[in-house]
């Protein structure tokens, strides 16, 4: 049996890097999944968000979101990390088993120490141990529920293989007990690029929101960075911001028409984002608008997130109940 695992943080509004990155691949892994289990991390977002009406909004928000492009909750366990104490207690114990060096060596630790540095700060300032404990957390999310795969992007890999290495640490210490898991990485997914040209993110402010409205979306694309070539002069589409953005949402055919003109010079950046928001409309349109009735029933997202989070505690339970046995702290004495 395949079990499929994935999260999303509601730490902000969702936008197309999330959804082209994780939520689209992770939704076409729980169709062909066996089970699947699919968790709004809360407390993942308490690392970087400190106001709490806007985490039950944002978590919502992301519930909504999930089932309005298509998750099946008879299908998918949909719940909220905090439903779930036990992965709460299944990290401590995977902490005895983790190095503190493979928590230094951590993409997203690393990256904040030499931000500080470059900026001239103290290597570990603004580094809360939420941040810095994160891929146990994170694996204990995986482990819990049996994981076997995980859909991720090629910049978090490491987060999967840090799973696998404390499912391993763990057996290898106290016998055969968690399943180890592997990423699920989507060959035809790159990296999102934002308006700037950088990641799509939140913190970089280049982002186009997920459900934007056609008129806010329109004036989002016509703000992408492009180079100063006219209509007539021929382009590198490998090269631009636009046409990457388009290649992830057009048809195999409509890339390779929309390639062509590029390199014969027969296509200028303005039709090139009219084309773009017009293949954004088309997939997410009426997802959007799902969201919005969605978004309107929140007692009908509540009961979605409390029937996920009861059968999601089904399986924590077990898996628990055989790491307590491992580990000596079950049963009661």
């Amino acid at each position: 049996m395949t079990t499929a695992v994935s999260g999303v943080k509601p730490s902000g509004t969702l936008h197309l890097g999330n959804y082209l990155g994780m939520i689209r691949p992770a939704l076409r892994l729980a169709a062909r999944s066996d089970r699947s289990f699919y968790l709004i991390a809360d407390y993942h977002a308490l690392n970087t968000l400190r106001d709490a009406a806007r985490l039950r909004e944002f978590t919502l928000d992301v519930a909504a979101s999930l089932l309005a492009l298509g998750l099946d909750p008879g299908r998918t366990a949909l719940y909220r990390q905090s439903d779930v104490p036990e992965t709460f207690e299944l990290a401590t114990i995977l902490s005895a088993v983790t190095p503190k060096g493979a928590m230094n060596r951590a993409h997203a630790y690393k990256a904040a120490v030499a931000a500080n540095e470059a900026a001239g700060r103290q290597a570990d300032e603004g580094v809360n141990m939420g941040l810095y404990t994160y891929p146990i957390l994170m694996a204990g999310d995986i482990l819990l529920v049996d994981g076997d795969l995980v859909p991720v992007g090629r910049d978090q890999v490491q987060h999967v293989e840090i799973a696998r290495d404390l499912a391993d640490a763990f057996n290898t210490t106290f016998g055969a007990t968690l399943r180890p898991p592997a990423a699920d990485v989507d060959p035809d997914v790159e990296v999102v690029p934002g308006l700037d040209g950088r990641k799509m993110s939140k913190s970089h402010g280049n982002t186009i929101p997920l459900f934007a409205d056609p008129e806010s979306r329109r004036r989002l694309v016509a703000r992408i960075r492009t180079d100063s070539r006219r209509p007539e002069e021929p382009k590198d589409p490998a090269t631009c911001l636009v046409f990457s953005l388009y290649r992830q949402f057009a048809s195999e055919a409509e890339r390779e028409s929309m390639g062509r003109r590029y390199r014969e010079g027969v296509i200028g950046y303005a039709e090139a984002k009219a084309c773009l928001e017009a293949a954004i409309e088309c997939e997410l349109g009426e997802a959007g608008k799902r969201f919005r009735e969605l978004r309107g029933d929140e007692s009908r997202l509540r009961a979605v997130l409390a029937d996920g989070a009861d059968r999601a505690r089904g399986a924590a339970r077990a898996t628990l109940s055989r790491v307590r046995d491992a580990v000596g702290t079950g049963p009661p004495l």
